[in-house]
């Protein structure tokens, strides 16, 4: 793949360099599951404007990246995720990072598309990429990270590919309809919501 590079366990110091230069990366995780105090996480995605992905292996028993976490924690780059509730729990339950500032685009997209009920990446990056994204290697096994298919990091890197684009058309949505500052807010509340499902606290705001 062009514009691709593999890594184990952080990122070599000439690419922390490299994405600390952007104003926002794209980031995507896979794992073994949907539950980080169960499920590792087995793989961590980056790309940058301009289309630039790595993918970051993570190793069985690992604990920590620290030039993940420098970037991932850096204040001046904004990290976009699409349903970013699910990979700041795995990051921060796995490598101890607080990930911050960030942008969700599932968010994003169920405050500004309310004329759709569809808001997952393939629905997202099909209306507003106009690309079909091949989600075929979606649940398959990301736990033996030195034996990747080809199909499976195709997959892992069209999930970072999009987000930047996205996250300036959904902007733009949600200031012309006036919900710009109700997505801030969402975002900004949002590290507590990832604190109480990693404390397995669940509907507290039920009656």
């Amino acid at each position: 793949m062009d514009n691709f590079l593999l890594c184990d366990r952080d990122l070599p110091p000439a690419l922390l360099e490299r994405y600390m230069q952007a104003e926002a990366i794209a980031v995507d995780t896979e794992t073994m599951g949907l539950k980080p105090g169960r499920d590792r996480l087995c793989l961590v995605q980056l790309c940058d404007g301009d289309g630039y992905v790595t993918a970051l292996r993570i190793e069985l028993g690992q604990g920590d990246a620290p030039n993940l976490k420098a970037l991932m924690e850096a204040e001046a780059v904004t990290k976009i995720f699409h349903f970013a509730r699910f990979d700041i729990a795995a990051l921060k339950y796995q490598l101890g990072i607080q990930t911050a500032p960030f942008f969700c685009t599932k968010i994003a997209s169920k405050l500004a598309r309310t004329y759709s009920g569809s808001h997952g990446l393939k629905s997202l990056v099909k209306e507003l990429a106009g690309v079909e994204l091949d989600k075929s290697a979606q649940s398959s096994d990301w736990g033996n990270v030195m034996a990747l298919s080809e199909e499976q990091l195709a997959y892992a890197a069209n999930d970072v590919r999009y987000l930047i684009g996205l996250r300036q058309q959904l902007t733009a949505m949600l200031k012309r309809e006036g919900r710009w500052e109700l997505a801030e807010q969402c975002f900004c509340c949002l590290p507590t919501v990832v604190e109480l499902d990693l404390r397995q606290f669940d509907n507290v705001f039920e009656h």
